[in-house]
């Protein structure tokens, strides 16, 4: 029998080489026991293969590679999770590098709170972007909101948390229905609280985020979490939840005006701008996808 590990590390991967060659290589430099920890590389249909991007970091990693028909990352985290021999699954992206330190930290957490779900800080790698700066501090202010008590946290990205494996797998995994990456993380994070387990914040546990965007991919980025947002309301329909309520006007008053109060390498205006940039996106991909979705039912 195969020898379990502490963490299992899955990545997603979909036609970014030489992000995903940055993050194996940032792998390669973490801090900690190379027999305690697996990678688990899942490409998720790319054109491009992917094995001689893996290849140079077979003797580095206890890596396995893994490929599957382009289904979304929710279906590619699970299809990793599948094969995990770790006592803990670590998820992150393939644009991201964790810091040396990543697992250690993660480590000590796990000796204090063995049945949480942990969710990290996410760090902007390209200060000089406009539009990926504005999207991290729009995530920085979406953290402090949901985790303002980082014990009763609510809200944790993807492309940084961990949790044990054996209630990630009785909890069913990510939602296959979510076929972007937009929602998906969302809702398995109200899942897990809705079944009774506890979130925590852990902001020493920190990768960097280097996705490089321009206005029509920042647009499109936040039009899909509109899309991911309706199929949040849809997911938690199925599970016959009560409706979410709408947030309070503070909270998109406070949304809007948030860049102006924060330090940043980009003009706090203009970020303030993408902001309000963001949310009309948001509204036009929640609706869009309400529409197709109502196309596609009607069709059947």
């Amino acid at each position: 029998m195969a020898q379990e590990k502490l963490f299992s590390i899955i990545i997603p991967t979909y036609a970014r080489p030489q992000r995903l060659a940055t993050c194996l290589q940032a792998l390669a430099h973490l801090d900690y026991p190379r027999d305690r920890f697996e990678v688990i590389v899942v490409d998720d249909g790319s054109e491009m293969p992917i094995q001689p991007v893996v290849a140079p970091f077979q003797d580095k990693l206890d890596l396995t590679l893994i490929t599957q028909p382009n289904s979304g990352p929710a279906k590619a985290r699970n299809t990793g999770a599948a094969k995990a021999r770790g006592k803990f699954l670590v998820f992150t992206d393939d644009d991201c590098t964790p810091a040396p330190d990543w697992l250690k930290t993660l480590s000590v957490r796990f000796t204090t709170v063995p049945d949480c779900l942990i969710g990290g800080r996410t760090l902007n790698a390209l200060p000089n972007n406009l539009y990926s700066t504005a999207s991290q501090v729009l995530i920085n202010y979406l953290y402090e909101y949901y985790n303002a008590d980082p014990s009763r946290s609510s809200f944790f990205a993807s492309n940084n948390l961990a949790l044990p494996a054996d209630r990630f797998h009785a909890l069913g995994g990510f939602d296959t229905t979510f076929p972007l990456a937009a929602g998906e993380d969302r809702e398995f994070c109200d899942r897990w609280i809705n079944c009774g387990y506890k979130m925590i914040y852990a902001p020493e546990v920190q990768v960097n985020h280097a996705h490089k965007l321009a206005l029509p991919t920042f647009w499109r980025q936040h039009f899909n979490y509109g899309r991911g947002a309706f199929c949040f309301y849809q997911a938690r329909s199925r599970r016959n939840l009560e409706r979410i309520k709408v947030e309070p006007l503070s909270f998109y008053f406070n949304l809007l005006t948030y860049p102006l109060s924060q330090a940043s390498s980009q003009p706090a205006p203009l970020i303030a701008a993408l902001f309000l940039v963001s949310q009309v996106a948001n509204v036009v991909g929640f609706f869009w996808e309400r529409q197709h979705q109502s196309a596609s039912q009607v069709a059947a």
